[in-house]
């Protein structure tokens, strides 16, 4: 049976159309179970009503005619009890219901299971018989296996539009990560990418020098793209934006990826193939990265090396010549080189099936303003070229051949939100004090040097979280202390005097470096952060080095040490601390000993903090692994991905708790995380007593701005309220009410 089952799912996988897949699963499970009917009953949500859709059996006249609510007949009692029904004598069960049209009154046995992902019903399977038979539990076992493969196909079809029925027609919904806020109404422009990467052949050079000589043109052409698109973005984005376009320079650089390659066709590979090895290689390394942020690196070497493919194999990329005035940009994959090539006038979206919120698209997209959705797994790029699209930043959500109801309605959020951020740009530039006159600190998150904007400066009171990853990203090997000076003290000097604070090499398990790659099986609870550099103490030291070296004369640099779970980690981080020191002094570079932070991430580390604030100078909450860990969520999992909330009571509790054992301890502490960035999450965090809040850059203007119209006080008594709540979602209710009473609501992003 389990053969059957294999051949079966590689057929319907392997059909034209979800029209074919259907036919062919009904004929073949018929079949399979030496059955006389097999049907498919989709619900339609529109309707509210079961569809029979396909089937071998019964009349095919029937099929989109025979409609039935969830609850009624057989098939609806399946549909709403979401179970399996077995029954051999159907006609005599109280439920069943006959309809003339599908000429079933000749069949006794039935099985109907229902068809269910991730939690939404979405069909009924059924088999029946003429002649009595109860089916067995394997046949049971067969059909049950049977719905649970098709739900996935059934979704993907749902999402997509390929399912042909009268509801689908015209509008269609798709969503995805929401990773740069903000709406747009445009026309879609969809991208290929300028080469295959996966379909270079391998072949032995017979001329080793040539295939050198041509790489080494093929990348100066790339460099020459890459510059000239960051020239027309130049007078568009600051200077610090446009040290993206620097980062992939240094990716085509002779140290990076030239010599890589270089070296591969020595070895045998002739330049496409040699290309096409590395950047799969480097490609494959970073996707099994943990971390969002640092996983995005992989889009951009992927982009890279296309680029370079294209003209090994004497192609020039393709995008359109001429753009719509509102073009939301479309593709599989969007790359920061390619935002350069459209008129930024025109361009008011992006949408991607690649990529999240850590994407260096996505980051570029926020500091640009243009609304962002990425992750679009389902999307039929081929059919999109050319719609109207309505792109929703906020919710993460795409509409295509949007009806005119849905135009308006956008049309007026977009202008209400234009007017919104015009009144708050008046006000960014004044302290983010209450009205009762607390002052609520508020600080920015930090990664590549496009994150440090010189404007953010007199609007922040400093940098909450810089990550140390990204220099090692972009290498082949780890970088030196002195390329790791040069990039710290450019982030010091930057914000000067203001404090920054550094967090060491967060890397370990599935966050592997090209050049380090660790494989494990649960890397999630495994080699990861501080255990990595502790054992590696070398790789620790340097950099400990290099953040003394850089603050010379500044005086203004923190170090924050991640996934910290036992008191010894910080001990022995500590020494290695006072030994760089030491050094440094015997070299005659005499630097102060800096503060020194615990990342407060792992749960461990709530029932330690009287000993940890013994070894440590501050606390910083990482909000989003603290409650993955609380909650026992994988966040980048679609399959539980709804469980991940920062406002589940439990971890409201956990963050109360800690702030008010940190108030008796006089420890300073502060949370950066995706809470501290939500207005209303912000206000309840400052109820609590934490000491500052980071955030991304695009956040800080609504959170200054509910901070400046809610008291203390008021902030405090919400907090006592949210604690009594029983349940994310009565959290978030709640929050919603208060925010709208403080006629604060227009500063919440638009919510399910």
């Amino acid at each position: 049976m389990l053969e059957v089952l294999r051949r079966i799912i590689q057929e319907v996988n392997g059909a034209r159309s979800l029209d074919a897949a259907l036919s062919t699963m009904v004929r073949r499970i018929r079949k399979a179970m030496q059955t006389d009917v097999c049907s498919f009953y989709l619900f339609d949500e529109e309707i509210d009503r079961l569809v029979l859709m396909e089937t071998i059996g019964l009349r095919s006249q029937a099929v989109g005619q025979v409609t039935l609510p969830i609850g009624e007949g057989l098939v609806g009692l399946v549909a709403r009890r979401e179970e399996p029904l077995n029954l051999e004598d159907a006609q005599a069960h109280p439920q069943f219901r006959y309809f003339e049209s599908t000429g079933e009154e000749r069949y006794s046995s039935f099985l109907g299971v229902p068809i269910i992902h991730q939690r939404r019903m979405l069909g009924v399977l059924v088999v029946q018989q003429a002649e009595k038979r109860r089916y067995g539990e394997e046949d049971e076992a067969f059909l049950v296996t049977m719905a649970a493969q098709l739900g996935g196909v059934l979704a993907h079809a749902l999402a997509t539009g390929n399912l042909t029925r009268p509801s689908l027609e015209g509008q269609v919904q798709f969503k995805g990560v929401a990773a740069s806020p903000g709406m747009a109404i445009g026309e879609a422009v969809v991208i290929t990418p300028p080469a295959d990467l996966d379909s270079v052949p391998d072949l032995i050079p017979t001329d080793v020098d040539y295939e050198i000589t041509r790489l080494k043109e093929a990348i100066g052409r790339v460099r020459e793209e890459i510059r000239a698109a960051g020239a027309r973005l130049a007078n568009r984005i600051s200077a610090q934006e446009l040290a993206l376009f620097e980062v992939y320079q240094q990716m085509l650089s002779e140290a990076a990826l030239s010599q890589e390659v270089e070296k591969r066709i020595r070895e045998g590979q002739w330049a496409p193939g040699a290309l096409a090895d590395v950047v799969k290689r480097h490609v494959q390394y970073l996707e099994r990265v943990d971390d969002d942020y640092l996983r995005e690196r992989s889009a951009d070497v992927r982009d890279l090396g296309r680029r370079v493919l294209a003209h090994l194999q004497e192609e020039t990329p393709q995008t359109p010549s001429v753009y719509p005035e509102r073009t939301i940009l479309v593709g599989d994959e969007l790359s920061v080189a390619l935002l350069g090539e459209v008129p930024r006038d025109k361009l008011v979206g992006l949408v991607s099936v690649r990529g999240s919120s850590t994407s260096h698209v996505a980051i570029l997209a926020r500091a640009m303003g243009i609304p962002t959705v990425l992750g679009m797994v389902d999307l039929p790029l081929p059919r999109l070229s050319g719609s109207q699209l309505i792109l929703d930043g906020h919710r993460g959500r795409l509409f295509i051949r949007p009806g005119q109801e849905l135009l308006t309605h956008y049309a007026s959020m977009i202008a209400e939100e234009e007017a919104l951020a015009e009144v708050l740009e008046h006000e960014q530039h004044l302290p983010s004090r209450t009205p009762d006159g607390y002052d609520m600190p508020l600080m920015v998150n930090t990664g590549l040097a496009v994150d440090a904007v010189a404007s953010l400066k007199p609007r922040i009171s400093g940098v909450g979280l810089y990550r140390t990853e990204v220099p090692f990203m972009v290498t082949e090997r780890f970088p030196g202390e002195q390329e790791q000076t040069r990039l710290y003290r450019d982030q010091l000097e930057s914000f000067a005097p203001l404090p920054v604070v550094m967090r060491t090499l967060d890397i370990g398990g599935d966050k592997d470096l090209p050049y380090f790659p660790i494989e494990e099986a649960n890397p999630f609870l495994g080699w990861r952060g501080i255990r990595v550099t502790l054992d590696h103490p070398e790789v620790l030291m340097v950099q400990l080095r290099a953040m003394l070296r850089a603050s010379q004369g500044l005086d203004n640099l923190q170090v924050l040490l991640p996934m910290i779970t036992n008191v010894d980690e910080v001990d022995a981080a500590q020494r290695l601390l006072e030994r760089a020191i030491v050094e440094l002094g015997e070299e005659g570079v005499v630097v102060p000993r800096p503060k020194v932070g615990v990342m407060i991430e792992v749960p461990a580390t709530l029932y330690q903090l009287d000993a940890l604030a013994e070894r440590a100078d501050f606390f910083s909450v990482g909000s989003n692994d603290l409650t993955q860990y609380l909650l026992a969520v994988d966040r980048n999992n679609p399959r539980v991905a709804d469980l991940y909330d920062a406002c589940h009571p439990a971890v409201l509790s956990a963050m109360a708790t800690l702030a008010s054992e940190s108030r008796r301890l006089d420890m300073p502490v502060s949370v950066c995380g995706e809470l501290a960035g939500d207005p209303a999450g912000a206000l309840l965090l400052m109820g609590m007593g934490f000491g500052a809040l980071s955030m991304n850059a695009p956040s800080l203007p609504r959170v200054r701005a509910a901070i400046r119209r809610v008291s203390l006080s008021d902030a405090q008594q919400l907090v006592d309220q949210t604690l009594r709540l029983d349940s994310p979602g009565e959290v978030r209710r709640h929050l919603d009410a208060r925010m709208a009473e403080w006629d604060l609501a227009h500063l919440l992003p638009p919510r399910d």
